[in-house]
């Protein structure tokens, strides 16, 4: 595993859990301390990981730390051959994966493009969702693998074909945050209690299962940020240029973005992107403590 932050940390504990032997590499040896002591190999550079495995699981923040983490003599690219699979699972944009698609099968490697939907939580419990776009043989070969992270492992398609089914998805998680927030802000304003109207809201037909998990944050957010503001956005960015593209017009997207820019406004980047109900309750003159 190349990237051990929150998700690619919880990608681990399930593969150990399922007795593989997992290497994983993270720019800070530090974070990965838990994974070591539950039984991770640790490698010193991205390259190590791939000399040492069959299967390279990658999960980074964006287009640029991919590029940190393949190019170079340290990289994951330097050590790629044949017989490898390179399994790719961050959220790219799709033109991103499939020009580092003909990198990787440059060197005779195959490379999977398989974002996921889900949170920390998500994986914990079993549930997440992996949407797999490439070759056949090579989704035959490493599908045990992903199906011990998420048991839902579906291939869609071919190389960012994974990537636009997670944009797709992904547009929708600020879309329906804003939605609610909205609706709770109506009921609170009208006299209603905040937690009275949270409960109502997720015990209804609105309350999908994100809702139901993150929805919780209107009235305790968390200390540490599940999915915060800044990475929520670039995921809206992408969606909103993959629409210019297709001349898709994407309008919930576009203003759930702008109330993404006023939430970095009122310096809730680092925050969790449910801090749109704050955001909104700042802008509606409710008191909000994120």
């Amino acid at each position: 595993m190349i990237g051990l932050g929150e998700m690619g940390s919880a990608f681990v504990r399930r593969l150990l859990a399922a007795k593989y032997d997992v290497v994983g590499y993270n720019r800070t040896k530090s974070k990965a301390q838990p994974l070591i002591a539950d039984g991770m190999a640790f490698a010193q550079t991205p390259r190590a990981v791939v000399e040492r495995s069959d299967v390279v699981c990658c999960m980074v923040t964006d287009d640029e730390a991919l590029a940190a983490v393949s190019e170079g003599n340290d990289g994951a690219l330097a050590a790629l051959g044949t017989g490898k699979i390179f399994v790719e699972m961050s959220t790219l944009s799709p033109a991103a994966i499939r020009a580092f698609a003909r990198r990787v099968e440059a060197t005779g490697a195959a490379l999977l493009d398989a974002p996921v939907s889900g949170s920390r939580l998500t994986v914990d419990r079993g549930q997440l969702l992996i949407m797999v776009g490439g070759d056949p043989r090579a989704f035959e070969i490493a599908e045990p693998v992903l199906l011990a992270i998420g048991p839902k492992v579906r291939r869609i398609g071919e190389i960012g074909d994974g990537k636009v089914m997670k944009i797709a998805i992904n547009l929708q998680l600020a879309v329906q945050m804003l939605a609610m927030s909205e609706g709770v802000l109506l009921a609170e304003k009208s006299g209603i209690s905040r937690s009275l109207a949270c409960e109502m809201i997720f015990g209804s037909a609105v309350a999908s299962p994100m809702i139901q998990y993150r929805g919780p944050f209107v009235l305790e957010m968390p200390e540490r940020a599940w999915f915060d503001v800044t990475m929520q956005q670039k995921d809206m960015h992408l969606a909103l240029e993959l629409g210019r593209q297709l001349a898709v017009p994407l309008p919930t997207t576009a203003a759930a973005n702008e109330m993404l820019s006023a939430a970095r406004g009122l310096g809730f980047g680092a925050k969790d992107f449910a801090v749109l109900f704050h955001t909104l309750a700042a802008l509606s003159g409710v008191e909000a403590k994120p």
